[in-house]
């Protein structure tokens, strides 16, 4: 069979640990045998992110603003431990957090659903996407710790010097704490337009949610801004793609998600989006079955896994030990940057064998091949556990299949 040809690269980001592993392991089984790949390649992987003081974290960023598609591998946010293991000239920052204030993205997080694996929520039949600002609110905040008898006052000096205040609290018989939290009119704007661009894409509704009763000011914002760029930007084209945007409070978006059969967009805050997008993995079933896609304003596309870089797996791999890790949100990270570069530059061949890939996957684990953390899941009655590689020369067979 002679290899799908691509037009313009794709940005690739390799990434750590048994992730880093699998990457190498997924392109040579699952995409070399049949996609002549086209990728401007960037080693994000820690070492590298060390050795150039971060530089080529910021290069892939800026290469993916040109090429518009992106994957990317998971990889390590250093901590403390991590300085010493690595020997790190200092403590970098996530190179997710780098990559989404370069291209000013949204992350769209969202399920793959398998049958033999049963939602927590059974009545969730379709997957829901959530879709988090990824900027402000307490990520960015200013903490203090106060004494008793001290006065705490929120103060803003505009760009004449002119002061306006208003009191947070006296703290006249305790002790207290206060926290400074802030956002931009531009960031949520963004936002917005980034979560109905991906519905369009998508075709699925979106709700969106705050506590705008309570937060008047804050929060109202968010909910003033969302509902000015829809009815002045978008309405027209829901209307012909025969979906909506839905807004409520928070509290009760939470009530009808939990009572819903799933299958939209549901927008959130940073904090909420957080929060939300690990119930949704865990009710669910598996965060490594958890896709992830960050969608800039502008149209540009950065594909990965939701999970991290899979550490306990790394060391026994590292010692010789088999592993059974799941790599299944790793792929639906490939398969969603091809078929979104495909779309882009109009090969059908590769948007087919995007979906190909993504169903010989959902087909290996429903006939009963599956890795550990599947195992412990599934409910099939004639499944198998299988190592990490024979999971892949699992999938790989059976997409061989279906693509003859």
């Amino acid at each position: 069979m002679a290899k799908i040809q691509m037009k313009t690269p794709l940005v690739e980001m390799d990434g750590d640990e048994m992730t880093r592993v699998i990457w190498q392991m997924l392109k040579d089984k699952l995409i070399l045998p049949f996609v002549d790949l086209k990728s401007e390649y960037y080693d994000l992987g820690l070492e590298k992110r060390n050795a150039t003081d971060d530089q080529i974290t910021v290069d892939s960023a800026e290469a993916t603003k040109k090429y518009g598609v992106a994957v990317k591998c998971a990889t390590i946010t250093p901590n403390a431990a991590r300085m010493d293991e690595y020997k790190l000239k200092e403590m970098w920052k996530s190179p997710n957090g780098t990559i989404r204030a370069i291209l000013d993205g949204t992350v769209f997080r969202q399920p793959i659903l398998v049958k033999g694996i049963t939602p927590y929520i059974p009545t969730w039949t379709k997957p829901i996407c959530i879709a988090r600002h990824a900027y402000g609110d307490v990520y960015k905040n200013t903490e203090m710790i106060v004494k008793e008898g001290s006065k705490a006052e929120l103060c803003v000096t505009d760009k004449d010097g002119n002061e306006s205040r208003q009191l947070i609290h006296s703290f006249d018989n305790s002790d207290g704490i206060i926290q400074g939290m802030h956002n931009l009119d531009n960031s949520i704007a963004s936002f917005a337009r980034a979560c109905f661009n991906y519905a369009l894409d998508q075709k699925k509704d979106v709700w969106f949610a705050t506590k705008d009763t309570i937060s008047k000011k804050y929060d109202h914002t968010f909910k003033d801004i969302f509902a000015e760029i829809f009815e002045n930007e978008y309405k027209a084209k829901f209307d012909e793609a025969g979906i909506e945007y839905f807004y409520t409070l928070i509290d009760d978006a939470v009530a009808r998600v939990v009572r819903s059969d799933g299958g939209y967009i549901w927008a959130c805050k940073n904090y909420d989006g957080d929060v939300m997008s690990d119930m949704i993995a865990t009710a669910f079933g598996s965060l490594a079955m958890m896709t992830s896609v960050l969608v800039s304003p502008t149209g540009v596309y950065e594909y990965e896994a939701a999970h991290g870089t899979v550490q306990r797996h790394y060391y026994k791999h590292l010692k010789g030990e088999e592993t059974s890790t799941n790599s299944v949100a790793t792929i639906f990270a490939w398969s969603g940057a091809l078929r979104k570069r495909g779309e882009l530059d109009e090969i059908p061949e590769l948007v087919d064998f995007a979906d190909k890939l993504e169903k010989a996957t959902i087909d290996t684990i429903e006939s009963g091949i599956m890795t550990g953390d599947l195992y412990l899941l599934s409910t099939l009655e004639n499944k198998k556990k299988v190592n990490t590689e024979e999971f892949l020369d699992a999938i790989h067979d059976k997409l061989t299949e279906i693509v003859a």
